[in-house]
């Protein structure tokens, strides 16, 4: 009897905010995986379904989706009834496949269809239930952008995360089981990739290059990237509380410490005080982490206000023009 080869089903997530200019290109090059296809390690795989969820966005995306949902058999369209952001969308996406595997990627063109291959090729080899793809060249921004985001993924993401997440990026495989459980309890205001390290015994990551963007501007603004971040910090549980604890008895024994010696200088070394600049200096530092931190655990409050109210992450609806044409 022959035994036949088991072929691995992969669905890819696109969330759509304003994709009209590539998301087509995008969809058609995964086309050719969606027949059995060999890694380069011998692995059978498919692209089972390719779900793209509409986020709202602002440049008529939607018409491509419902031209691309009509082009294609494998094509799946999840309609949200509003603007959630990138990563609930992505994960409204995940809940809503079926296959053994997830692939999350962007709508841009950026990251690149061909290296899904080899990136199943290095959760099979490594035994990752999650794979990041990592660019092995500098992402199309400016200095200032880049840098900041190599600031965040490394030792900033190293201290939040206790050296959890090291390497996330938009382009993933997931294990779909494990996938799907995080999409079905994950709070609001969560940090998609940290919650993933949450759950997976192991990660791994595969070098990829990054395409131009094919001259599409970013949908990334300086607001939404300092909402990722601030996620990123809420996300990392109380280690940021701790820090701030921390700060708080470093500054008490630096106070004490300050104060002793002034006294000492004072009365033994006839030291003269100094005067109000130095006091009004010493004033603002403390005064502003005083509210720095203040601030800090407001956010948290607000998070677990958020969460027992009961606000949904994703809302996921029907297509508006049908629904329009219906009444």
């Amino acid at each position: 009897m022959v035994e036949l080869e088991v072929v691995h089903s992969i669905a890819v997530v696109i969330p759509v905010y304003n994709g009209r200019e590539t998301l087509a290109s995008v969809v058609e090059s995964l086309q050719k995986f969606t027949v059995p296809t060999s890694s380069s390690q011998g692995l059978l795989f498919n692209i089972s379904e390719v779900v793209l969820v509409f986020d709202c966005g602002t440049d008529g995306s939607e018409n491509v989706l419902r031209a691309l949902e009509q082009k294609y058999g494998s094509v799946r369209v999840i309609w949200l009834t509003r603007n959630y952001g990138q990563h609930a969308a992505t994960l409204a996406g995940m809940a809503s496949t079926s296959a053994e595997w997830i692939i999350t990627i962007d709508e841009d063109g950026q990251q690149n269809p061909d290296d899904i291959p080899r990136m199943l090729d290095v959760a099979r080899t490594q035994g990752a239930q999650l794979v990041y793809a990592k660019p092995n060249n500098k992402p199309p921004h400016g200095v200032i952008r880049n840098s900041a985001s190599r600031i965040t993924k490394g030792p900033i993401s190293r201290l939040l995360t206790g050296g959890e997440v090291q390497n996330f990026n938009s382009f993933r495989l997931i294990m779909g089981e494990s996938g799907r459980t995080l999409a079905a309890y994950v709070g609001h205001g969560v940090y998609l990739d940290v919650a993933l390290h949450w759950i997976v015994r192991k990660s791994a990551i595969c070098e990829v290059h990054l395409r131009d963007e094919e001259g599409r501007r970013s949908g990334y603004n300086r607001k939404s990237l300092l909402s990722h971040f601030w996620r990123l910090v809420l996300s990392s549980g109380t280690r940021l509380l701790r820090l701030a604890s921390l700060a708080g008895v470093i500054s008490f024994i630096g106070g004490v410490l300050l104060a002793f010696a002034v006294v000492v200088g004072k009365f033994y070394f006839d030291y003269p005080v100094t005067g109000w600049a130095s006091m009004f200096i010493a004033m603002l530092l403390f005064g502003g982490s005083i509210l720095l931190f203040i601030g800090i655990i407001a956010e948290y409050i607000g998070l677990l206000v958020r969460t027992s109210i009961g606000k949904p992450l994703y809302v996921i609806g029907s297509d508006p023009q049908k629904s329009s044409l219906e009444r």
